[in-house]
C-alpha cells in the first residue's frame, strides 16, 4: 500500500519522465551501511572496477525508512539505480505492482551458489526477483544453572518442549522459563504450519491455533513466561536483561545477543549452554529475514547483462563471507554459509562460538516469514495481537478472543475485496 500511494502521488505530481539511463554506469544503493561498512562497500567497488574497466560503479547509502520513498521516486522518474537492497516483505510488494525486474536469465549458473530457501524466499509467481545477501537465525541459549535446578539436562526439540521446560523450570525455581514474542505471533504461527488467511477469510480461530494459544496461557498461569514487555512490539531489551540477571531459564535470539551476555554478565555467560532452535512442523528454522539485491522497472535491458555481473559479484561466495564476518550475519550462499568460521567449534568453545555453528546448521532452514498484500496488515496484526494478550493472561476465554479477533480481520479484509474488483 506504501508503493501505491507513492505511485500516485508521484504522478499526480507529474513526476513521470523517460528512462535516461545513458552511461554504462551501474549505480546501486544499500540501506544503513554508512558509516560502518564504508571501507568494505569502497575496498568492493574498487577491485570491481579493476577488473572490469568498461563499468563505472556508484555506491549511495540510504537510512531504511528513507530508501522505499528514494526508490519510488527514481522509478516513477525513469531513473531507476540498477541494484537496490530490499527486504523480502519489500520485494514481494513491488513485484506484485511491477515494479521489480525478474532475474532469472542473470543468475545463470550461480542460482545453484545460494541456498535454496533464500531463492525460494524471492519467488513470488515462479519467477525470482534477487540476488541473496544475507539472512539471520535464532538459536536458544539457556541457563546451565537453572536447567539443572529444573532437572533438565538439554535444549528443547520443540515448541511444546519449550513450554514444557519453561512450565517445569517455574514449578521448580520460581523464575521465568522463557519469553516469547507475542507481538509476533503470526510468524509463530506460520512457523508452526498454522494459517491466518484462507480463501479471503481469517482461520486463526480454528481449533489447531485455539490449542496453540491456550498452551501459551497455561504456561503464562503456571509463571513460565516472563511478563516483562511479553507483548511488546521490542520485548528484545527486557527479554536480554532478565537473562543477563538470571531470572530467565531460556533466550531464543540471533547468535549475535551471545556477545552481549559475555561483555555486559560474565558469570552468566559462564553458565550458558546453547542449542539450536527448534524448527517448526514447516521445518522453518525461527529468525529468519533475508536481505538481497533487486533490479528495479526501467533499468534499460542493455544494461542488464552488466548489472547481472556486478550483482553476482556482490553476492559471491567470498564477499557474501566477507561481510557476514565483519556484519556478525549469516550468508545465504551455500559455500559461504558452510565455512569453518561459522562450523568449527574450537576445542575450548564458549557460548558465543558455539552459538555462530549451531545458527550457520540452522541456515539451511532459514525462511522470511510475513503476510503479504493485505491492506492495513499492521492494524489487522495489532488486532490479533490483542486477542491473543486476553487469552494468555486469562481475561477473555481463547476461543472467543480469537473469534472477535477474526470478525475484525474478515470485515477488514471484505473491504478491502471490494476495493480491489
Amino acid at each position: 500500500m506504501i508503493i501505491k500511494t507513492l505511485l500516485a502521488a508521484l504522478a499526480a505530481a507529474s513526476l513521470i519522465a523517460p528512462c535516461a539511463m545513458a552511461s554504462e554506469k551501474i549505480e546501486f544503493w544499500t540501506f544503513s551501511m554508512k558509516p560502518k561498512f564504508t571501507p568494505y562497500f569502497e575496498a568492493l567497488v574498487r577491485r570491481y572496477e579493476a577488473g572490469n574497466p568498461d563499468v563505472k560503479i556508484e555506491w549511495v547509502d540510504f537510512p531504511w525508512d528513507v530508501i522505499q520513498t528514494k526508490l519510488v521516486t527514481r522509478i516513477v522518474a525513469g531513473t531507476p539505480p540498477a541494484l537496490v537492497n530490499l527486504n523480502v516483505p519489500w520485494a514481494d510488494e513491488y513485484a506484485r505492482d511491477g515494479l521489480l525486474t525478474p532475474v532469472d536469465l542473470l543468475l545463470r549458473e550461480s542460482r545453484a551458489n545460494y541456498l535454496p530457501g533464500a531463492l525460494a524466499d524471492l519467488t513470488f509467481q515462479g519467477k525470482t526477483y534477487g540476488f541473496p545477501m544475507y539472512s539471520n537465525v535464532a538459536v536458544i541459549a539457556y541457563n546451565g544453572a537453572i536447567f539443572k535446578a529444573a532437572g533438565l539436562e538439554r535444549g528443547p526439540a520443540s515448541l511444546d518442549e519449550q513450554l514444557a521446560f519453561a512450565r517445569q523450570i517455574a514449578a521448580r525455581t520460581g523464575k521465568a522459563g522463557i519469553a516469547p514474542a507475542l507481538a509476533k505471533i503470526d510468524g509463530l504461527f506460520m512457523q508452526q504450519g498454522l494459517a491466518l488467511i484462507a480463501d479471503g477469510k481469517a482461520v486463526f480461530n480454528s481449533p489447531r491455533h485455539v490449542a496453540l494459544v491456550q498452551k501459551l496461557a497455561d504456561t503464562y498461569k503456571a509463571g513460565g513466561l516472563l511478563k516483562e514487555g511479553l507483548f511488546a512490539e521490542d520485548n528484545f531489551p527486557a527479554v536480554i536483561d532478565a537473562y543477563k540477571g538470571g531470572r530467565l531459564g531460556m533466550l531464543l535470539a540471533p547468535p549475535t545477543a551471545l556477545k552481549r551476555i559475555q561483555a555486559d554478565a560474565a558469570d552468566i555467560y559462564a553458565l550458558t549452554e546453547v542449542a539450536p532452535a527448534p524448527l517448526g512442523p514447516t521445518g522453518i528454522a525461527d529468525g529468519g529475514w533475508l536481505i538481497h539485491f533487486a533490479i528495479p522497472r526501467g533499468v534499460p535491458v542493455r544494461l542488464l547483462p552488466a548489472v547481472g555481473k556486478f550483482a553476482r559479484f556482490l553476492s559471491n561466495d567470498d564477499n557474501q563471507l566477507a561481510f557476514a564476518k565483519q556484519a556478525s550475519v549469516f550468508p545465504t550462499s551455500a559455500k559461504a554459509a558452510a565455512d569453518p568460521f561459522f562450523l568449527a567449534v574450537p576445542k575450548h568453545a564458549g557460548a558465543a562460538e558455539k552459538a555462530l555453528a549451531a545458527g550457520a546448521a540452522s541456515m539451511a532452514h532459514a525462511r522470511t516469514l510475513y503476510v503479504a498484500g493485505i491492506p492495513d496488515y499492521d492494524e489487522l496484526r495489532r488486532a490479533l495481537v490483542k486477542a491473543v494478550e486476553a487469552g494468555v493472561t486469562g481475561k477473555q476465554n481463547v476461543q472467543q478472543a480469537l473469534d472477535r479477533a477474526a470478525l475484525v480481520w474478515d470485515r477488514k479484509l471484505a473491504v478491502a475485496t471490494q476495493r480491489a474488483l
